[in-house]
């Protein structure tokens, strides 16, 4: 018997709704649930799910979703109260859930950020995260499959399922590391920032996301986001990804136009495709609604004093020298904040940007972290130099008396 159909033998495999149903009844108990999912995200607007892979104590099953397609019993187990729900890296697998039942789980643990929370490591996959914290080697053999293809054969079952097999001593892992270097309300209050992120991704339309807005005035920012919506709701009516009703470049170019003639919309470079005809009156009535929009109306009309440009230069600088302090504390920089981040906060507190909104590094466990080291550099009581060049941390930080 080969590796993968012995391995086959140690988990079930739900194929009929019936067996569905037993599963469901069999997690009903459950103080904890660890999941993951295989989905193919290239040719519809959303996601298509395709397997579900879940664990708890006494079970280890995948759900063939594509024979059972009605799984909302699964995710209302994870929106009641006093479960807790383990997943790895699981934006898409919230925005199912989001989706599905309009709730969240009750209690979410992803075991990315509670690793970028005890250690140098963030974003880590899951195989780099199984053999760091358990000492063990996960099965990566699969990673290209296609999992809309039907039999699956027993060497993809296996690699699916070995996704939450570890999940739940990760977790318990983990919990106990967080505990023990004090931020379980850290890996708290994180989640918390990490679902509302998820959540409004998902709730609210980010037309500002296009590629290429940058240099667009207030009226073509205008025709933009008219052209956002419009490409939105056409991709979600034919259940394809937006950007193959209209490339982010062509949208761009569009709004530069500033034409909602369909002949000189026709002439662009790329809009030349046949099935663009049959779409072409509403992307130019998409346009016109942008080019009349009455002036109070346009977006990008805030005025605030800009930052100079040495601050982008003093926020990387910074930045350096934090996450040299997170790796002394057991913690990766790039959960912490990027560079950008650095600059924004630096902006704040000298009173450019956004003044109504605190930066994410003021706030909450990244204001403990970051806070007193960014206003000790900036009033001189800390310095940073250069130590010892061979070691991995070569940079010093000197706290200054007075």
């Amino acid at each position: 018997m080969s590796k993968a159909a012995k391995a086959r033998e140690s988990f079930d495999v739900i194929t009929s709704e019936a067996r569905f149903r037993e599963l469901v009844e069999r997690l009903a108990d459950q103080p904890f649930i660890a999941f993951d999912t295989e989905f193919v995200s290239e040719h519809t607007y959303r996601s298509q799910l395709c397997l579900l892979q879940v664990a708890a104590p006494g079970v280890l099953a995948v759900v063939d979703t594509l024979a059972v397609p009605e799984i909302d019993p699964f995710w209302r187990l994870l929106a009641e109260p006093g479960r807790t729900t383990v997943v790895h890296a699981g934006r898409e697998e919230m925005g199912f859930i989001l989706h599905a039942i309009k709730a969240r789980p009750s209690k979410l643990f992803d075991v990315q950020v509670a690793a970028g929370l005890v250690d140098h490591d963030y974003p880590a996959g899951y195989a780099a995260i199984v053999r760091r914290f358990l000492g063990e080697q996960a099965d990566k053999g699969e990673t290209r499959t296609d999992w809309r293809k039907r039999p699956l054969s027993d060497s993809q079952l296996a690699y699916a399922v070995d996704d939450v097999r570890h999940l739940e001593r990760l977790w318990r892992k983990m919990e106990d590391k967080l505990e023990a270097l004090g931020r379980t309300a850290w890996m708290a209050a994180e989640m918390a920032i990490w679902q509302d992120d998820v959540e409004e991704s998902f709730v609210r339309k980010r037309w500002r996301r296009v590629a290429g807005l940058g240099n667009l005035s207030r009226r073509e920012l205008a025709v933009a986001r008219e052209l956002w919506h419009w490409r939105d709701a056409v991709a979600e009516d034919r259940d394809m990804p937006p950007k193959r009703v209209l490339r982010d470049d062509l949208l761009v170019e569009l709004c530069k136009r500033k034409t909602a003639s369909e002949q000189q919309i026709a002439a662009v470079r790329g809009m030349q495709r046949s099935d663009l005809r049959h779409i072409m009156k509403g992307l130019s009535d998409a346009i016109q609604r942008g080019l009349d929009c009455p002036e109070g109306d346009l977006p990008g009309g805030e005025r605030r004093q800009a930052p100079p440009a040495h601050l982008a230069m003093l926020g990387q600088f910074m930045a350096t020298a934090v996450a040299g302090l997170c790796r002394q504390l057991k913690l990766a920089p790039a959960l912490v904040g990027t560079s950008s981040d650095m600059r924004d906060l630096l902006a704040w507190k000298l009173g450019y940007g956004d003044l109504d909104r605190e930066p994410l590094l003021s706030r909450g466990w990244r204001a403990q972290v970051v806070g007193s080291l960014v206003d000790d550099l900036l009033s001189g009581r800390a310095a940073l130099r250069i130590g010892d060049i061979r070691s991995a941390e070569p940079l010093v930080i000197e706290r200054r008396g007075g």
